[in-house]
């Protein structure tokens, strides 16, 4: 029997004042997961796959017109009580803030069994033998505002399984995590399929981590599925640094505006969120040169975000000097780009700040050319693929022209495609002199376009070194 199973699906999401006539994001799709496989899901940005995972959960799924038959163990999704719903499919979500709504872990993972109506002592079994499972038992008791990225996603992961779906599927479960947490996350993930038999469909733009792991793959495109060989999955979803254009550098030799002020500086900087508080920077130094992309790594929790939202004035330290000569010309991407979208459609997004920027009508076109955008420019932004809302984003903050560009996790839900569109317009940027400061868990996208590479831990920046070097060196980042 298969677990999971469109017969001959199509989905349109509904007509709008702007897009009177929507395309089908799924046409005549069909696919069977068998019944204990670890199914891989992949396809471009925007091409459905988050579309596809949330039809076969009734109480997320997209408003819009359905027709064809969504099956989970033979029986149609839509006629599932919320309770069965609950005990036969599982769905994780690409940001784990998105599903957690408690405020310590142990009463994330009763919530949903209290939902569900879970008998207290039931109840009481299921959660400690889940958080025994992943092992949670050290930060039971926590705060969830308290857990690093990695802690946040494995307590969405472990609050899933404890009402015991038989079918699991997860949206790009792992873009936001650093080489460790995506190990031991995909080591619970492989063990929850393997020891507990629960059959796993995993949406991804970076299969290659599962490939040991996966029993299958299929690949959205032009609004169907089709099967094809782990192999083929992996390579159509490979991101090429060498096919981005090298680095440029002036006919000097040397990066454009080196050896000027740096774009921002960071000087014996301490930062904590609260007096009681351990501290997230102790004493850090960091120098972004100008006219030159300066990266960010480290593990889930180690201060990037803190540092990037310190760069652009979002926070101010506790102790230490911080300059940041481009505070009137610069741009801040943060981790969720819905929280710069507000306009009714692409383009009235990406025109929002035109009077105040200087830019008009042809520079956003050209700008939704290059980035793929066209095609959706009539579109509600916050009603595209997490990635589409990424590039929309970037857009956004591209067209005013900012003298330091800060990003956070710029790359999180985009394919090879699109990361190759961002690495050009990021090296653009360095040509003409202007910086860029960004925070990601992409090493390839940092070997393609990073002048210098900062690791932080323990609060502080524990070397900065070149790409080349610094991935040389390392027996844990790879690109």
């Amino acid at each position: 029997m298969s677990a999971l199973e469109f017969r001959d699906v199509s989905f349109t999401y509904p007509a709008t004042d702007t897009e009177p006539n929507p395309a089908p994001v799924l046409a005549h799709a069909s696919l069977a997961v068998p019944e204990g496989a670890f199914a891989l899901l992949t396809g471009g940005t925007g091409s459905g796959k988050s579309t596809l995972l949330r039809l076969a959960k009734p109480e997320v799924a997209p408003t819009g017109t359905l027709s064809g038959h969504v099956l989970a163990f033979g029986e149609e999704v839509r006629e599932f009580s919320p309770v069965e719903s609950a005990q036969t499919v599982g769905l994780v979500f690409q940001s784990p803030d998105s599903q957690i709504v408690c405020d310590t872990v142990w009463h994330e993972m009763a919530f949903g069994l209290e939902n569900l109506g879970t008998p207290v002592s039931e109840m009481r079994r299921r959660v400690a033998e889940t958080c025994m499972f992943f092992g949670m038992e050290p930060w039971f008791r926590r705060q969830t505002a308290s857990l690093s990225g990695g802690q946040r996603q494995m307590l969405a992961l472990a609050a899933t399984l404890a009402m015991r779906p038989r079918l699991l599927l997860l949206d790009e479960p792992t873009s936001m995590l650093d080489p460790v947490a995506e190990k031991d996350f995909l080591a619970m993930l492989f063990r929850a399929n393997r020891e507990l038999g629960v059959t796993v469909v995993v949406a991804t733009h970076a299969p290659e981590p599962m490939r040991d792991v996966a029993t299958c793959a299929f690949r959205v495109e032009d609004g169907r599925v089709r099967e094809l060989s782990l192999d083929d999955a992996v390579a159509a979803c490979a991101f090429r640094p060498e096919e981005v254009a090298a680095k440029s550098v002036p006919a000097s030799g040397k990066p454009a505006a080196s050896g000027l002020t740096p774009a921002l500086s960071v000087h014996d900087t301490w930062f904590r969120y609260g007096r009681d508080a351990d501290w997230v920077l102790r004493g850090l130094d960091l120098a972004a040169p100008e006219g030159q992309v300066t990266a960010l790594v480290g593990g889930n929790g180690s201060g990037k975000t803190t540092l990037l939202q310190l760069a652009c004035g979002a926070l101010a330290p506790q102790r230490g000097r911080l300059s940041r000569p481009h505070a009137a010309s610069q741009a801040y991407l943060p981790q969720s780009p819905r929280a710069i979208l507000s306009a009714q459609t692409v383009r009235e997004e990406l025109m929002l700040w035109s009077k105040g920027a200087g830019y008009g009508e042809a520079q956003v076109t050209d700008m939704m050319e290059r980035l793929g955008l066209a095609a959706v420019a009539v579109r509600n932004p916050l009603d595209l693929s997490g990635g589409q809302q990424q590039l929309v984003a970037f857009a956004k903050l591209l067209l005013t022209q900012p003298d330091l560009l800060i990003l956070d996790e710029p790359t999180k839900g985009l394919d090879a495609a699109a990361r190759t569109k961002l690495a050009r317009l990021v090296q653009e940027m360095r040509q003409e002199g202007r910086s860029v400061l960004l925070a990601t868990h992409d090493l390839a996208f940092v070997s393609a376009v990073a002048d210098s590479v900062s690791l932080l831990f323990d609060g502080a920046v524990t070397c900065t070194e070149g790409p080349d070097e610094f991935l040389a060196g390392s027996w844990l980042y790879h690109a």
